[in-house]
């Protein structure tokens, strides 16, 4: 998925070096220690445009590619396989026609060995709308989606074709959590992020095991804003976010990370809680934005860790808290990436006070997700196509 101003990333980086923000912070330098390099996990396979890997939770040990275009592909999860089927084909119904539109989500029920469902976030045309949906696997062939047991759980209008979110995920809590853009354009011009009365630039948390009133899912009881006089849209979990288009839980604290989009000058990794206000469009990153200054910042969660643009990096793809055990070197350590520049960090909070970030590895071409397998260990999508591993020289 590539956000609009990354088809001309180079004239943006050579705009903003020159003018970098005091209270900027540049993306930190190499770590010192080791030799990672990134590794093509699948040799055999390719894909198009792939934006999501997920496992779907079943001991099958399989591994499931979202393509941009409308299309999930499912594989056994062995370096030398070959093998790909098309699990579900979407792109009669898919609007992928901007850079930042497709086929952008995907989530398996936590009960999927049981009950078959998972749930897709895709654009749509006619009106342009963000769809959410649930289907079903077909009842004789655990490599097939039944495509004609699409139930849409929720259309959002999308007033521009940009920052559409997209990512799905399900909660340690059992609640699906759905990211969605501010809307598009730039600047946030309805000035949606900083409004909960809408869907846009939120958070969602939904229970989809129940179903209230004219809704195709249910409101979580201790959602934030259950109950407000305010007209807030209770399906909000947290607001004031520009362009999530990835976030994770940590497997082991339940921790939700979100990376979010930055307009002109910052990117963002941010801890998202109930009812938190992460600040777009009044601040980007640590700074104003609108106003540009002296903006009015109580209320406000400030992100855990930004970086500038100054070197090229500009557009933020969340990772994952790394639990897995073939990497020890990155134990408990988010990983995440910047499309543009194809540069790869770990960051450290085990500590008190800032985090510390290291550069792993640049790749050469744009990091477009990140996913984990069955054991936790950690994937790496390529806007070239292949499925990439991280591994330590000499290990």
């Amino acid at each position: 998925m590539i956000p609009t101003r990354l088809l001309f990333a180079c004239s943006l980086f050579a705009a903003f070096s020159a003018c970098v923000p005091e209270d900027s912070e540049p993306a930190p330098d190499p770590v010192e220690t080791g030799e990672p390099q990134l590794v093509n996990a699948f040799p055999s396979l390719s894909f198009d445009r792939p934006l999501e890997m997920v496992h779907a939770g079943d001991g099958s040990d399989r591994l499931f590619v979202v393509e941009q275009r409308g299309v999930i592909s499912v594989f056994p999860n062995e370096p030398a396989t070959g093998q790909r089927s098309v699990f579900l084909n979407l792109e009669n119904q898919v609007d992928d026609a901007g850079n930042e539109e497709g086929l952008l989500g995907l989530a398996f029920h936590p009960n999927y060995a049981s009950n078959g469902y998972f749930y897709v976030n895709y654009t749509a045309s006619n009106p342009d709308r963000t769809v959410v949906s649930r289907f079903s696997v077909a009842a004789a062939d655990p490599k097939r989606a039944d495509p004609g047991t699409e139930r849409v759980l929720l259309e959002i209008e999308q007033p521009f074709s940009n920052h559409n979110g997209g990512h799905l995920a399900f909660g340690p809590d059992g609640f699906l959590y759905v990211s969605v853009g501010d809307g598009g354009s730039g600047g946030d011009p309805q000035n949606h992020g900083q409004n909960p009365q809408t869907l846009l630039g939120t958070i969602l948390r939904l229970d989809v095991d129940r179903e209230e009133g004219n809704l195709a899912y249910a409101i979580p009881a201790d959602n934030p804003f259950v109950g407000n006089q305010e007209g807030f849209r209770e399906e909000v979990y947290a607001y004031g976010l520009r362009n999530v288009w990835k976030f994770s839980f940590d497997s082991e604290t339940g921790a939700l990370w979100a990376a979010d989009v930055g307009q002109n000058r910052f990117e963002e990794i941010s801890l998202i809680e109930s009812g938190g206000n992460y600040g777009w469009n009044t601040m980007e990153g640590n700074a104003c934005f609108s106003p540009s200054s002296n903006c009015a910042q109580e209320g406000l969660d400030l992100p855990l860790w930004t970086y500038d643009h100054s070197q090229g990096d500009v557009s933020v793809t969340g990772g994952y808290v790394y639990r897995g055990t073939a990497l020890p070197e990155l134990a408990g350590r988010y990983v995440f990436g910047d499309f543009a520049s194809g540069r790869i960090w770990a960051l450290d909070f085990s500590e008190t006070g800032e985090p510390k970030v290291s550069e792993l590895v640049q790749a050469t071409f744009p990091v477009a997700s990140f996913g984990l397998d069955q054991e936790g260990e950690l994937l790496i999508s390529g806007f070239d196509g292949r499925i990439y591993r991280i591994e330590y020289a000499g290990e």
